[in-house]
């Protein structure tokens, strides 16, 4: 082996740079610290504790993962309290049924892999578990079966509490729900149909290179999809330097009020051959939007409330003027700030279905609208070369 190769196997050991705070590190130790605090506490005080061991050892390492990187699949709640009990289950068999602690040991530990592996619930911390009642000694020898119950089915709830409190206290997901993909689309969100992504794979070729690799990965599969999904936009957004939306809305945007009634908002969508219409107040602060399809009885069938007064328009229409937008806009709208970059509106338009977003200004006032046509047309702009001046 020359130098070079052995610098280079060497370097394999340098660890890689933690990307995570300072403020997420304090929050994982406080919590470890809570959490371990309280498992001992209780657990010496219950009933019968001084014939159980109050702490077991492997408790801290389950506090390594539940506290300190909670959204690992081997910190969740099945994990820990899955692994931990087949693990003791499998230790208090081998040290039963094997003389020698040396076999016992490797025994236990083996097949507690196994049974985890099998039952998805694999837990680091637990094949120490299946070490503990082999190798801890006459005091968890005497316990056999109870073992499992006290203190391993006992200390592992009282931990999974501690994090489940303390994450809720302090802010964090937890058990971990992977985040929904900022890019993805609304037929492909989850890309669970296996339909392709921005980046140009599915969930399907995802599933099959981690099934090649035949090995577990310590990230869940749809967190490790939005990563890659997350990265793409981040690299496509940063081929568009400082686009913005103001630099591709519609600033001459046509809007109406909540009062305006349903065919005077037709006639507007006609003359002015728009798909949508912003509905804003005296302010010009947008309050809802309503569409072609609100409009249409084709659209009726998103609310039973809609359908309702689609069947009673021709009825109310000679009243009262008729009735009012108010009554089918929409008004959960998403909007964006005229200074927004555009890779926003790209995540918008692909993950959520939208197909107008208004922009407002710094007071929140009307100030344009983007489409889906106004945004491509902006993107083939900024990507278009230069065209070379005639001689």
């Amino acid at each position: 082996m020359s130098r070079f190769q052995a610098l280079r196997w060497l370097s394999r050991f340098v660890p890689s740079r933690i990307t995570v705070t300072w403020r997420e590190r304090v929050r994982a130790g406080l919590g470890a610290l809570a959490g371990i605090a309280v498992t001992g506490f209780v657990a010496h005080r219950l009933p019968g504790a001084s014939s159980a061991p109050f702490l077991i050892a492997p408790m801290g390492a389950s506090a390594v993962l539940l506290f300190g990187v909670p959204s690992s699949p081997l910190a969740q709640p099945w994990s820990i309290i899955g692994g931990n009990l087949v693990s003791a289950t499998v230790g208090v068999a081998a040290a039963t049924w094997i003389a020698d602690p040396v076999t016992a040991a490797a025994v236990a530990v083996g097949v507690a892999i196994c049974a985890m592996f099998t039952l998805r619930c694999a837990h680091p911390p637990s094949g120490a578990v299946a070490l503990t009642a082999v190798l801890g000694g006459p005091a968890v020898h005497a316990l056999g079966y109870r073992f499992v119950l006290a203190p391993v089915a006992l200390q592992s709830f009282l931990l999974l509490g501690s994090a489940l409190v303390w994450h809720a206290v302090s802010g964090h997901r937890y058990p971990h729900a992977a985040r929904a993909p900022k890019a993805a689309s609304a037929k492909n969100a989850s890309s669970a149909d296996g339909a392709p992504t921005q980046a140009g794979f599915s969930r399907a070729d995802l599933e099959a290179v981690l099934r090649d690799r035949d090995e577990l990965l310590d990230i869940d599969t749809d967190d490790l999809e939005t990563i890659l999904r997350d990265a793409e936009i981040r690299a496509y957004a940063r081929g568009f330097g400082e686009l913005t939306c103001a630099d591709v809305m519609s600033g001459d945007v046509v809007s109406i009020t909540p009062a305006t009634t349903v065919e005077q908002a037709r006639a507007l969508l006609r003359r002015h051959d728009v798909k949508a219409l912003p509905v804003v107040d005296a302010q010009r602060h947008v309050k809802g939007i309503v569409t072609r399809a609100d409009l249409a009885d084709q659209g009726a069938h998103r609310h039973p409330l809609r359908a309702a007064l689609h069947a009673l328009l021709p009825t109310l229409r000679p009243h009262a003027g008729g009735v009012k937008v108010s009554l089918l806009m929409t008004t959960q709208v998403r909007t964006v700030e005229a200074a927004t970059p555009v890779v926003e509106l790209v995540r918008i338009f692909a993950g959520r279905g939208h197909h107008h977003v208004p922009v407002i200004d710094r007071e929140r006032r009307l100030a344009g609208i983007v489409t889906q046509a106004d945004l491509i047309s902006g993107l083939y702009q900024r990507a278009r070369p230069p065209q070379r001046a005639s001689a």
